[in-house]
């Protein structure tokens, strides 16, 4: 029993909850941008009236995952900045980096995802849209702009927990 207590892990524990919420954050990321809603557009579901509905919810629950992924790396690169004498204590980024990652989420929550719904949406029955408003492409753009910064940055802190040993 004692040799299963002295076991001791190369990374400290928050290291680990960063890692693995860090992966599991940007790789559903990934999946939902390069696959879900891809998959959705070719099966002409984007074209059905409940589209801006659906499209709503599946967003609305990814939003509210991004923001507790975030805050848990932020809690945890506080945790080992106070706690550790790692790189990522001594990094002057390690700090901002985070902050970048959970503003982008609420960015995501609460403007974003709010704006596209509501032009998606057709309150006009009698009188269908034929064509995408002009602010939704802006919109567009904003979301992959912030999409690729949040994969750099994301892809920064986890270069700085893998470059120490």
């Amino acid at each position: 029993m004692s040799s299963i207590s002295s076991l001791q892990l190369k990374r400290p524990g928050w290291q680990t909850v960063v890692i693995f919420t860090l992966t599991f954050w940007l790789s559903t990321s990934l999946v939902l941008d390069l696959v879900i809603m891809p998959g959705l557009y070719a099966s002409g579901m984007m074209s059905q009236s409940g589209f801006a509905t659906a499209g709503y919810l599946i967003f609305w629950l990814f939003n509210r995952i991004e923001l507790l992924c975030a805050a848990l790396v932020l809690t945890g690169v506080l945790v080992l900045k106070r706690t550790q004498d790692t790189l990522v204590s001594q990094s002057r980024n390690a700090i901002v980096l985070p902050i970048i990652l959970l503003t982008i989420a609420l960015i995501f929550t609460y403007v974003l995802t709010p704006q596209m719904s509501a032009l998606g949406l057709n309150i006009e029955v009698l009188n269908p849209v034929t064509s995408v408003p002009g602010s939704m492409t802006f919109l567009h753009q904003s979301y992959w702009i912030l999409e690729v910064i949040k994969l750099i940055v994301g892809g920064a802190i986890l270069s700085l927990f893998y470059r120490e040993k």
